[in-house]
Formats: structure tokens, C-alpha cells, sequence
């Protein structure tokens, strides 16, 4: 038994290459005829239990587990050869790269069999790979790369086989055989990478061109290891025919970068030749990827603050048009009208059905630069809501598309806060309907029961104290509007309430508070209390883009709440309010649309109507209006 133990590390054995189908059974029958097996272990995926494609085989005596690396290295096992290796459980052994040797430019029919008996006789070897590209499926034979490596017992054995086989031909081609270098090494003894090179990419050359014109044309430069010549199976010239690429690889960096420098740009026939330095594909993206941020940081920079993002442009806005208007305001590098594609034009009338055709190109807005952020910043405040062929447009300073999204984000997780915050006021608070207050008549004086009640004329102002949610603040100078019965949704998207304005002169009132009964305030005479004169809503002038535009934010929602609210109050008296209120979370070019009757003589009906059908489905209004 402790012979046993004494021998078992020295026993075990590591198979590599294995088909993902093999399993321990597999390897048991195989293994097994070369002595007793302790154990075997195929490693696999934790989650997927897909084999790995290696294995641990334990043998109880170290004879046996000689005999099968002599005797079983690079059989097949379900159709794909095995290899073998003693298992080596240090990684200090396999990382100091004593004894390992790099191999490149070999043959593709060369495989680790072949490598194997090649330098089998310069000493033993613990472990012989020829790297292979991953097969598409596992059905597909891989192929090899044209490098491999070989690992030695003893660094006199390595050092051997790179004075005998360097630089030799096998199966007719020079190989390079030398000591392998870590990553670390090559970069510390290289330096930088990028003026160290032996590898030459060439693209553009003539048809004609093969690995024997090649190699006479780099041959002046110095010597070289080896030649391939390809053609891209994507990439074809005018005549369709695919353009071909190769790589030549010196001996000498100094050859290689004289290669470069003489051959690059040079015109052979009607074609300009691509000589460079040869690179890795990741080191080639990431190039063209700083390359390509670079150019986009500074078209960012050229642009910031000058680009203008116009929208709403009507059908029959082209380039020039656009450019007329805006003109005025100083001077345009550019100004374009975003169209249609014909798989988009297509895609639309598709859309349409019924036979119907969509003939604008016009996807509804441009861009307009300008040479100066001032020219830009005066035509932002003189375009944005004027009218344009009966559309009132849109204008404000061009966005990236991550920055656009990026503010879209913030807007709605500041929305999802305020609507946590609300459920939690909510859960203890009755509900209410915010609707639109209309300018009043007069204060009126009223007696009842001897006690004189004054009722305050609401203003246009909203309450300071509104906190997103529709509500009026409440406490005992305020009474809630619109309260509804117990169980009724208010709606999302309202307005806010507006809150009535306190009677000036007198000093500050006393209201006092009573459930189900009119806010009063006891006074011992009657005083004379201020009056606004009324206005006149019918009579105003009509709204247009530029008096919207000279107003503040809040002053724009008052002026069209203004305009709106009589012809509201005509078709709906009972719930003008709500309505207004409703609509008033529109845009304000589209509020601007529904009050021109000349050019949209249906659209405020039809926006009433909407929003009496949502009230309608969440019980605030009922069908008789």
C-alpha cells in the first residue's frame, strides 16, 4: 500500500485534445490496456457539464503510465487524436518555460504527431502542441495556424533542436525554431512593438502577382522567412474579381522596415501598393477604434454649440428653404432636410395599406449649422414655435444620441422617485382631481345665518406649495378641489390646481375650517375689498408662435389656458376645469395647432373628446356632457 502512495503522483497522467463526446468510460477502455488505472477524471463545465477537452488517467505504476505515453500519444478517440503528457501540478514548471520551444511557418498538413517524431530525437519531450483554429462545428476538421510549441525535459535538448532544425526546410518549407518568450519577454526585450516588427502586410497588388513575385520583390531588402499570398473572399475589385493580400516575414526588423518605407504607396501598373507593418486583428481594432473616436471628438468640438435640431418641418421644406429662413440670423455652413431612403419610402407606403401612397420623402426635420454659438443661440430664440407652411417648429441645440438618452434616463428615474414618493403620501391622503381654475367674477358678499361669508377670487398663479401630484396644499386656509368619491384613479398626466388668492387689505384672515361646509371668515363690519378687472376672454386677440415665445414657461401655459378654456366651457361646462387641465400637458406647439380653426377646424374637438373618454373610463365624468 505505500508503495502504492508513493507512486501514485508519479503515475498520473494528463490527456489532452479530447473529442467532447469522450467520457471516463471511453479512456477506461482505452487506458486500461496499458496496466491497472486508479482513477480518471474528464474536467467539465460546473454549470453546463460540457467536457472541457481534457482529462487526469492515475495509473498505480509509473511502467504503465510510461507505457501508455509510448504507446497510446496521439491515438484517436472518436475520430480525433489524443495527447499525452505527464501531469505536471506545479505551474512554477510549466510558466518558467525551460525547455519549451516556439515553432512557426510550418506546414498546414504538419501535425502534433509529426512534430512530435521530428524532434523525438533530440531528447525526450514532456509535451508537443501544433495550435489550431477552432473548427465552426464539431463535425469540421480545425487547421492548423503554422506554429506550435515543444516542450523539452531538459533545456540542453531545446537548445539542441533550435542549432539543428532552425532555418531548415520541412516539407518544403523554411521553419523557424527558436526559444519561446513569454509576452512579458518579448515587449521587454522589443521594447516598443510597433518599431520592432519582422512581419510585412501587403494589399492592392496586382492580380498577377503570386509567392514567387512576391518573394523576388522583397528579396532586394533582405532575407526572408516566409511568403503567403491570399485573396479575399469579401473584398473584389471593379471586375468582381477578389482582391488579393499576402505577408512576408524578414529575418531582420531593419529589412522589414525598409520594406515598408520603399514599397508603401508605390504604383505598380494602375494599382498603388499597401505595404505596412503586419498586425494582430485586436491590435488592429483597437487602433481603428481610437482612430475613429479621435475624428468623432473633434467633429464634436467643431460643432458644439453651432448645430441646431429643427422639427416639425412640413412636407414641402427642402434644403434651400430652410436655409432662406434661417439666413437671417447670421451664417450657415450647412443646412440639410433628413430624407427618406427608398427601403424606408417603401416601408412606409407598405404601412399605409389600402392602396394608399406615401409620396414625401421628408422625414419631418433637419439641421441647421452655423458658423458662430451666437448666431446659433439668437436663431434658437427666434425660430423655436414660429410658424412655418401652417407648422409651428421646433428648434433647439443638436444632441448626441448617448447624450439625449442619457437625459432621457435621468428624467424618468426622477419620474419613478416622484412616483414612490406620491404612493407613500398617497396611502393616507384622499384623492383629487387637479383642474384648471378660469379667472372668476368679483368677489361676492354672502349672508347666512347673520355671518358674512366672503369667497376669494382664484388666480392664475399655481399653488407654491404644489408638489407634483395635482393636489392643493391643504391646512386651514385652503379647501381641496374636485374631491372625489372613495376608489376613483385622478389622472396621470393633470394639471396642477391652482390656489385662490388671499384678500388683500385687513390684514391676515382668519378662516376657520368646518367638514362639509364653505370656508367663512367672521368680520365685525363688512370691509371694501380690492377687485381685478374681469377680462374678457372672447374678446382677446388670437395667440400666436412669436407673443408664446416672449413668455416665461409658466406665463405660455396661463396665455393658452386663456384661449382654451371658453371653448372648452361650451361643450363641457360641468368639467371645463379638468378638461383644461388635461390638455394643458400638451405641447405648446400642438395647443398652438388646436386653436388655429382656420387650418384645424376639428382637432380641439377631437383632443375634448380624448380626454373626456379617459375621465369617462376612470369615473370622473359621466356620459352627458
Amino acid at each position: 500500500m505505500t508503495t502504492t502512495q508513493q507512486s501514485y503522483p508519479m503515475a498520473s497522467l494528463y490527456v489532452g485534445d479530447l473529442h467532447h463526446e469522450a467520457t471516463e468510460a471511453m479512456l477506461y477502455e482505452k487506458f486500461s490496456q496499458a496496466g491497472p488505472v486508479l482513477s480518471i477524471r474528464v474536467c467539465r463545465d460546473m454549470i453546463t457539464r460540457r467536457s472541457l477537452g481534457y482529462a487526469y488517467v492515475n495509473f498505480q505504476q509509473p511502467a504503465d503510465a510510461e507505457r501508455a505515453i509510448d504507446t497510446m500519444n496521439f491515438d484517436e478517440i472518436k475520430g480525433k487524436p489524443i495527447r499525452i503528457m505527464w501531469s505536471q501540478r506545479d505551474p512554477a514548471l510549466r510558466k518558467s518555460g525551460v525547455g519549451n520551444i516556439f515553432i512557426k511557418n510550418l506546414d498546414k498538413s504538419i501535425d502534433n504527431k509529426q512534430l512530435y517524431d521530428t524532434f523525438s530525437a533530440f531528447g525526450n519531450i514532456l509535451s508537443c502542441k501544433v495550435c489550431v483554429n477552432k473548427p465552426e462545428n464539431d463535425f469540421a476538421q480545425p487547421e492548423s495556424k503554422g506554429y506550435g510549441f515543444v516542450h523539452f525535459e531538459t533545456e540542453e535538448a531545446a537548445n539542441k533542436a533550435v542549432e539543428k532544425v532552425n532555418g531548415k526546410l520541412l516539407k518544403e518549407k523554411k521553419v523557424f525554431v527558436g526559444r519561446f518568450k513569454s509576452r512579458n519577454e518579448r515587449i521587454r526585450e522589443y521594447g516598443d512593438r510597433a518599431k520592432q516588427f519582422t512581419n510585412v502586410f501587403m494589399k492592392n497588388m496586382p492580380q498577377e502577382w503570386d509567392e514567387e513575385k512576391i518573394k523576388e520583390i522583397a528579396g532586394e531588402f533582405g532575407s526572408t522567412l516566409s511568403i503567403s499570398v491570399q485573396a479575399a473572399s469579401n473584398v473584389q475589385d471593379e471586375s468582381g474579381t477578389s482582391k488579393k493580400f499576402g505577408f512576408v516575414s524578414f529575418e531582420r526588423h531593419e529589412d522589414a522596415e525598409k520594406c515598408v518605407n520603399e514599397l508603401n504607396g508605390k504604383e505598380f501598373g494602375d494599382r498603388k501598393l499597401y505595404c505596412g507593418r503586419a498586425q494582430k486583428k485586436a491590435e488592429r481594432q483597437a487602433e481603428l477604434k481610437n482612430k475613429f473616436e479621435k475624428l468623432k471628438q473633434e467633429r464634436i468640438q467643431r460643432y458644439q454649440g453651432v448645430n441646431l435640431y429643427v422639427k416639425n418641418l412640413d412636407d414641402s421644406i427642402t434644403d434651400d428653404i430652410l436655409r432662406e429662413h434661417f439666413s437671417q440670423f447670421g451664417t450657415i455652413t450647412s443646412a440639410k432636410v433628413q430624407m427618406m431612403t427608398d427601403s424606408e419610402l417603401e416601408g412606409k407606403r407598405k404601412e399605409g395599406g389600402d392602396g394608399k401612397e406615401v409620396v414625401s420623402r421628408s422625414k419631418g426635420f433637419g439641421f441647421v449649422c452655423f458658423s458662430s454659438p451666437e448666431e446659433a443661440t439668437k436663431a434658437v430664440t427666434e425660430m423655436n414655435g414660429r410658424i412655418l407652411v401652417a407648422k409651428p417648429l421646433y428648434v433647439a441645440l443638436a444632441q448626441r444620441k448617448e447624450d439625449r438618452k442619457a437625459h432621457l434616463q435621468q428624467q424618468y428615474m426622477q419620474r419613478v422617485t416622484t412616483g414612490i414618493r406620491m404612493q407613500a403620501f398617497q396611502s393616507n391622503q384622499p384623492q383629487y382631481v387637479a383642474q384648471y381654475m378660469p379667472q372668476m367674477q368679483p368677489t361676492q358678499f354672502m349672508t347666512r345665518h347673520g355671518t358674512n361669508m366672503v369667497r376669494a377670487t382664484p388666480r392664475w398663479t399655481p399653488a407654491s406649495g404644489y408638489n407634483g401630484m395635482g393636489l392643493r396644499p391643504m391646512g386651514p386656509r385652503a379647501t381641496p378641489v374636485g374631491v372625489r368619491q372613495p376608489g376613483m384613479n385622478r389622472f396621470p398626466g393633470a394639471q396642477p390646481a391652482y390656489q385662490p388668492r388671499p384678500i388683500s387689505g385687513g390684514g391676515r384672515q382668519n378662516f376657520s375650517y368646518t367638514k362639509n361646509v364653505r370656508n367663512v371668515t367672521h368680520h365685525p363690519e363688512p370691509q371694501p375689498i380690492p377687485v381685478e378687472p374681469e377680462i374678457n376672454v372672447s374678446g382677446q386677440e388670437p395667440l400666436t408662435a412669436s407673443m408664446l415665445s416672449g413668455a416665461q414657461p409658466q406665463e405660455q401655459k396661463q396665455m393658452l389656458g386663456e384661449r382654451l378654456y371658453p371653448h372648452i366651457q361650451s361643450m363641457y361646462p360641468e368639467h371645463a376645469g379638468k378638461i383644461t387641465g388635461m390638455l394643458l400637458e400638451i405641447e405648446n406647439s400642438e395647443l398652438l395647432a388646436m386653436l388655429d380653426f382656420v387650418q384645424n377646424p376639428n382637432l380641439l374637438k377631437e383632443k375634448v373628446q380624448e380626454a373626456v373618454t379617459v375621465l369617462t373610463q376612470h369615473g370622473s365624468v359621466g356620459q352627458t356632457a
